[in-house]
This record gives C-alpha cells, structure tokens and sequence, in this order.
C-alpha cells in the first residue's frame, strides 16, 4: 500500500517515514502544497497525510482540489490546528479523519489502517479467496487455517492481488504499491516476489497467472 505524506517540517515527515516504511507500507513525501497538488494529480495512493499549515499551497486548498478531481483517496489530516473551525472545514471539505499534533505514532498507525482499509477493503479488514484470508490490518495470512509464512513484500504483493481479484495487475503498478521514490527496484524484484508467492499458494489451488505483456492475475475461482 502506497501513502503520500505532505508535511513542511523535514523531522516529523522523516519520522514518519521511517515508521510507516517499517510497517511495510510504500512511502513518498511531498513538503510544501504546490508538490503534492501536482504528485496527487499525476499518480494513485491509498492514503494522503495532509499537514494544513503548508507552504505555496495551504492543506485546505490541496484538499478541495483533490476532491474536485473527483478522487476519493482517504486523507487523514495531521496538523498543530486544533479548533473546531478547522476540523469541522477539514472534514466538510472531504478529509476522512483528523489528528491533532502532538500524537501518539501507535495512534496513528492505527488510523492509518483503518482508514486504508475502508479505502480498499469496503471496511473489512480481512480479504478472503477460497481458503487463503489475508488479515491487511494484522499483517498475517493464513491457508486452509494454517499460518502462511509471507515476506513483507511477498504480503503487498498477495494484497494488491486479492484487491484487484480477475483483473490484471502490472509489474509498475505492482512497485508503485511497494515502494517509495527513493527506494531502488530491482529489474526482477516483482517476478521473484511472484514467483515465491505462486509457490506457497499454487498447491492449495490458488493461481496467479502470468498474463504475458500485461502483469499478473489472482484467478477467480470456479463457482
């Protein structure tokens, strides 16, 4: 899953990318609003963390603008503004939650999940396909009940599969949810992640297709 963080303070966004980024979500940040309007009009995420108090830009005006694009991507607004007046513009103008500085990370994180999941999922934290469940807030998978033992990159794989059941995803797509901008991607990264997912899933008869050209495809399942 691939979050964007707008904040113009260089500690509190390295902070979180680093804690965001060891919860194995892909992580890119933008420091001022004129960026992220323009990251945000060029690619997809699942989550934005939006400061207010941004420069050229301010968070309300990237907010509405993103709204009149017609995304729904959830935004979690995280800024020192705690007045009523603001949180009340903030979610009037299409924020899905609001986090007033200073926080708890462990707070945090859980909003991000949650809020990624009702993004992604309908709500539900857990996504199911035969008998392989994946739990996206847990971290954890399981076959036929029986724990899976995924690598954190072979999990987002798995994830971004299972959201997107019989419809093809492509290598670039499939970086693009694992990993930030600065983070290099090997040329065979994605295969071998495939590759390594297809073994442990393949004798359960769970089947991700090699679709040539295109990406790969979590198979619908007969029935």
């Amino acid at each position: 899953m691939r979050i964007l963080i707008v904040e113009d303070d260089p500690v509190l966004a390295d902070g979180l990318t680093r804690s965001l980024r060891q919860a194995d979500y892909a992580v890119d940040y933008a420091s001022d609003g004129a960026e992220a309007d323009h990251v945000l009009a060029t690619q997809a995420y699942d989550l934005v963390i939006l400061d207010l108090g941004l420069p050229k830009i301010d968070g309300f005006e990237v907010l509405r603008r993103v709204r009149r694009r017609g995304v729904k991507v959830p935004v979690l607004i995280l800024t020192a503004r705690d007045a009523l007046q603001d949180r009340v513009k903030g979610l009037d103008l299409g924020a899905d939650d609001y986090l007033s500085k200073p926080f708890d990370l462990p707070e945090l994180e859980a909003r991000v999940r949650a809020l990624i999941r009702r993004g992604q999922a309908g709500g539900s934290a857990v996504l199911t396909h035969g008998s392989l469940s994946l739990d996206t807030a847990g971290r954890r998978a399981t076959l036929g009940g029986e724990p899976l033992d995924l690598s954190a990159r072979e999990m987002g794989v798995l994830e971004v599969l299972m959201m997107r059941t019989g419809r093809v995803v492509g290598k670039e797509q499939l970086a693009e949810q694992l990993y930030g901008w600065e983070e290099e991607v090997g040329a065979n990264a994605i295969e071998v992640y495939v590759h390594r997912l297809r073994k442990k899933l393949e004798p359960a008869g769970v089947n991700i297709r090699t679709v040539r050209g295109l990406g790969y495809l979590l198979e619908k399942l007969d029935g």
